[in-house]
């Protein structure tokens, strides 16, 4: 609650007699102040919010609309703010009422009022230019220093003297420490109060609880109203943590130059096996006269020596874990192992293709963009394989990210796509920027984020070949320490047997 300072009169008390009942005057909203009422909302009275002709609202205590003591039977728009004049009825409960004010019990009014007009400007503040007052209560606590009740006047029965135009001013034991001050409150619908009342003390709680009736409805609205607010900040221990939908892996395991290439199935015995290759061929030559002896030849085949390699890895997890995880621990380490080998083999094999593959063609790097200088470099590239590999021609065009990219911007001399999505009758093939496999110079395309940059070779794949034997996963208990160890691995071999059938571009 925002509470501003200002000087107050002291409490008054003035004579009365049997025909004029008890009253209560002063400033009930101060103009332009910010205040901050129930529920957090900051709040400010324009001047002329108020209609001074309204019907009199009620005067209550507490905002307990069964607890009625009077009427507000006079408002006055001032420089100060709203001022009222407020009857008590003849009543017990009214002059114990005024009794408790003027002892200095009740120490602050509050207006409860219904916001007709108003806006919220940037910083939160609800300003109100017209409102309905609804009704006046006595509470313990104030919003607005400012609103200040100046005078109690109480009739001939409280006080010692007739007279009605003398005043008599408190004793010091009478005068309350502090000044009367009034609150101000916005009453949306449902109504909300500024002042937030104090909570009753046990004794309070159970006496309203034996009564029963009134006494117990006014201790629970109470309850109700001074209750803390609570937030997420408050109760971390019950706020549940939802785990949503799969566990999310980013990591591709695919192995787009093993897929194009293919897997031979390794041979289970030995650490080295044999892979023939037939190196000298018969000959052949035309008989030069009859019964004259035949070109004589000789048949070799060599042996290609490949040696098996272990891929793998393990991690060791708790049983705690284990046990605990959910979605289970063990599925995704699973999961992602899997995916972690095929890439680490798919490198392997591409770093070993780029390696075996020796003969090489340059390739004008400042002519990258001219579609022309690739036309003639595929072209020438091919006539080598279809030389050096006995009358192969290439299929595949494999590229490294940077090389792939390149090519799929390549455009004719009239700024058309080489490789349009909808390819016309005449386009050279197509590419498109989410797939990593297309067509290019009637070569299978195979991008691999493997490769290294300025990496583009031609080739027919028949010429390397790869091996492998996935093992796949094994899991192994240590009970000593409660946890187990779980290791993924694979054999794995490639060979670059005829590298013939294999171009790569030196980008010069």
């Amino acid at each position: 609650m925002i509470r501003f300072q200002a000087d107050a009169a002291l409490i008054t008390a003035e004579a009365g007699d049997e025909k004029r009942p008890a009253r209560i005057a002063g400033v009930a909203v101060p103009w332009g102040v910010v205040a901050t009422v129930g529920g957090g909302q900051q709040v400010s009275f324009a001047r002329g919010a108020f209609d001074p002709e309204q019907k009199p609202a009620k005067l209550i205590e507490n905002h307990d609309l069964s607890q009625l003591r009077g009427v507000v039977d006079s408002l006055t728009d001032t420089d100060e703010g709203l001022e009222f004049e407020a009857t008590f009825a003849d009543t017990a409960a009214a002059r114990d009422a005024v009794a408790l004010l003027k002892a200095g019990a009740y120490d602050s009014v509050s207006v409860g009022a219904h916001p007709i007009t108003f806006d919220i400007d940037s910083d939160g503040v609800m300003n109100v230019t017209e409102a309905r007052l609804v009704e006046l209560s006595l509470v313990p606590q104030p919003a607005f220093e400012e609103a200040v009740v100046t005078n109690i006047a109480a009739t001939a029965e409280q006080e010692t003297s007739t007279d009605e135009t003398e005043r008599t001013e408190m004793s010091d034991a009478e005068i309350p420490a502090e000044p009367i001050e009034a609150e101000a409150n916005i009453i949306p619908t449902p109504a909300v109060y500024a002042a937030k009342p104090e909570l009753p003390t046990p004794v309070e709680y159970l006496s309203a609880l034996i009564k029963g009736g009134g006494d117990l409805d006014r201790v629970m609205k109470a309850v109700r109203a001074a209750a803390p607010e609570v937030s997420t900040t408050d109760t971390p221990g019950i706020l549940p943590e939802p785990i949503v939908g799969p566990v999310y892996n980013s990591y591709i395991g695919n192995r787009p130059v093993v897929d194009a290439i293919g897997v031979r199935a390794m041979p289970g015995g030995g650490k080295v096996f044999i892979r023939p290759e037939v190196t000298t061929h018969t000959s052949m030559a035309a008989q030069a006269a009859e019964f004259d002896t035949l070109q004589s030849g000789t048949f070799v085949v060599s042996e290609n020596q490949v040696t098996k390699a272990t891929y793998g890895g393990y991690v060791k997890i708790s049983e705690q874990d284990l046990d605990w995880s959910d979605p289970a621990v063990l599925s995704l380490i699973l999961d992602d192992m899997g995916r972690i080998y095929a890439n680490t083999t798919d490198n392997v094999a591409a770093d070993n293709m780029v390696s075996g593959a020796t003969n090489t063609l340059n390739f004008t790097d400042a002519n990258i963009a001219d579609p022309t200088e690739w036309v003639t470099w595929m072209y020438s590239a091919a006539e080598d394989i279809l030389g050096n590999s006995n009358g192969n021609l290439p299929t595949h065009l494999f590229l490294s990210t940077d090389i792939w990219v390149a090519l799929g911007k390549l455009e004719d001399s009239q700024g058309r796509p080489l490789f349009p999505q909808m390819g016309p009758m005449n386009a050279y093939g197509q590419m498109y920027p989410g797939q990593s496999e297309a067509m290019a110079f009637g070569l299978r395309v195979v991008v691999d984020r493997n490769f290294a940059a300025d990496t583009m070779i031609i080739c027919d794949p028949s010429g390397y070949e790869i091996y492998e034997q996935q093992k796949g996963a094994l899991s192994v208990d240590n009970p000593s320490e409660l946890s187990r160890t779980l290791a993924w691995r694979g054999y794995f071999a490639t060979l670059m047997i005829d590298p013939g059938k294999f171009i790569k571009a030196a980008f010069v």
